[in-house]
């Protein structure tokens, strides 16, 4: 079949990195059946054939009018699709869809007719309010780490900034990758608008949220960056646990530590 990322390179390298994270996902265990979801703005992209492709879909509705978003295109990890087998063939179990001019509804366009995440809503809200902020980031991630999501049980770790601090202090490439920290969203039903719009206030002051014992929600530039800043705060909670397993509160470092770090990495305070 002739397929949409044919003679595009720049498409299908990230569409391609969309696959090699998702299989990241799979091997770490943080995706279970089809747990997770992926959504990156293409729109950049996409050329005027493209743009002149027929619908293979009905149109569906968004469930939410999302202005920034009129004529965006978007590559998405399809419904019940799993991450290991998107990783092994992106364009089977993930579909390019359009956003119509009513910024309300959407059709596919490429490659098969495969419905996007029931999560989408949310995605779509997130993507919006970047727009709307002017900001850079094209990709959004949602996974179940399971080391933070364990940390998320502790209602301690759910104070603003706690689990920043601590996960900071366990190895200086965490705040040197996520320098912004986590961000933390209480409890709320999965898929929710409740769950959008918290998510996007925290996304405000971080890159990376934690939802309540249930995953994590991570933007940047590109799916590959998103990652790895959900990848570097679990293995600081991986260091934390594996020190409290050995017996012993972690030390960690100081503040004065993390200060001197932040002053010559020229990190955000």
């Amino acid at each position: 079949m002739n397929s949409i990322l044919n003679n595009r390179p720049v498409l299908a390298r990230e569409v391609n990195k969309v696959a090699e994270t998702a299989g990241y996902l799979w091997e770490k265990g943080w995706a279970e059946r089809n747990g997770g979801n992926i959504t990156i703005n293409i729109t950049e992209w996409v050329d005027d054939e493209i743009r002149q492709m027929p619908a293979i879909s009905e149109v569906y509705p968004i469930g939410a009018t999302l202005p920034y978003l009129k004529g965006c295109y978007f590559f998405c990890k399809g419904n019940n699709r799993r991450m290991r087998d998107l990783a092994r063939w992106p364009m089977e179990n993930g579909s390019v869809i359009r956003i119509l001019d009513d910024c309300a509804s959407y059709v596919i366009i490429a490659d098969n007719p495969v419905k996007p995440t029931s999560e989408l809503p949310s995605h779509l809200s997130v993507h919006n309010d970047l727009l709307r902020k002017g900001s850079p980031y094209r990709a959004s991630l949602h996974t179940h780490p399971i080391e933070l999501v364990a940390m998320s049980h502790n209602p301690k770790y759910l104070e603003k900034d706690v689990a920043t601090r601590l996960l900071w202090s366990m190895i200086p490439e965490t705040k040197a990758f996520c320098p912004r920290g986590l961000g933390i969203v209480p409890y709320t039903l999965p898929g929710s608008v409740e769950l959008a719009n918290a998510t996007i206030e925290e996304l405000s002051d971080y890159d990376v949220v934690m939802w309540e014992k249930h995953g994590v929600f991570a933007v940047d530039t590109d799916i590959m960056l998103a990652f790895d800043q959900v990848d570097v705060l679990n293995k600081s909670a991986q260091i934390y646990i594996a020190s409290k397993n050995m017996g012993f509160e972690p030390e960690g470092m100081s503040d004065a530590q993390m200060k001197e770090m932040t002053e010559v990495f020229n990190l955000p305070k």
